[in-house]
């Protein structure tokens, strides 16, 4: 997949900004407040967000003290997190990418929610670590569907190849991917980044429940569905909506956030 497709799929959610802001569920608040604990985090603390979408994780620092420089690349996704943050006056929203955005001073925290994998691996640590303070936190968060633990996976499996028999497994919301290695991943990327320490990765599992208009909804926020051809989306969605209906006409999918932590090294001169 070359540079321009990756750009292509990280930019795709500005094109459903409001279906975004609406149908994405939060982040839960054990997690937020485990981050906050682990990270020293409070009134007075700094913290950069990388990939801030439509301010859904911005705010839920925001009301825990901290203040926030928010970055979002997509200029529509970053229209609606200022709109969504406009009542946290410790909150500010920059439409930039994170490999060219210019750190004005150190930060406590560098935290990035369903977004870190979109920065460019080249780059992402070395830069993290220059926006940070000496033994200041690094934290990605990933929330994912536990699809071995969703009862209804075996339905959506048909339905995908019933009506997209294509659309190849590999991003979240397809019932098909299997669960990915962050835990390894992210301690992997650790340990050969210069820059950082201490890898963790703490799990909190949870359960969504929706109706069939509010998964279909919800599905149409994920790059990969978002950029599917409308000639295979909208058969998709049909099939899907009914094999929910069918089962009653809600479903429960089985979740897991992930928060991945990391220290600054304590390098000289920084």
């Amino acid at each position: 997949m070359g540079r321009a497709s990756i750009q292509e799929q990280r930019l795709a959610f500005g094109r459903v900004a409001e279906l975004y802001e609406s149908s994405r569920p939060s982040y839960p608040a054990a997690v937020i407040d485990e981050l906050l604990r682990r990270a020293a985090l409070g009134p007075g603390s700094r913290v950069v967000e990388v990939g801030a979408g439509t301010g859904k994780l911005t705010r839920l620092l925001a009301e825990r003290g901290p203040a926030v420089r928010a970055l979002e690349p997509d200029a529509a996704m970053a229209d609606l997190a200022r709109r969504a943050c406009s009542g946290y006056p410790r909150v500010e929203v920059e439409q930039t990418d994170f490999e060219t955005w210019e750190p004005q001073g150190r930060a406590d925290a560098l935290v990035s929610a369903q977004a870190w994998h979109w920065i460019d691996p080249d780059v992402r640590y070395s830069r993290a670590a220059g926006a940070l303070r000496r033994s200041g936190t690094l934290a990605a968060i990933w929330t994912h569907p536990d699809w071995s633990r969703t009862a209804m996976r075996d339905e959506l499996r048909r339905a995908y190849t019933d009506a997209a028999p294509g659309f190849a497994p590999g991003f979240a919301m397809h019932p098909s991917t299997e669960d990915p290695d962050i835990a390894g991943e992210w301690r992997t990327n650790i340990e050969a980044s210069a820059g950082f320490t201490s890898a963790e990765v703490l799990e909190h599992p949870w359960a969504i429940d929706y109706t069939a208009a509010e998964y279909v909804r919800l599905i149409q926020t994920h790059q990969d569905h978002i950029l599917l051809e409308p000639a295979s989306k909208r058969p998709l969605l049909q099939v899907i909506s009914r094999a929910i209906e069918a089962q009653g006409g809600s479903i429960r999918i089985e979740c897991v956030t992930r928060l991945c932590l990391a220290r600054r090294a304590d390098i000289t001169g920084g």
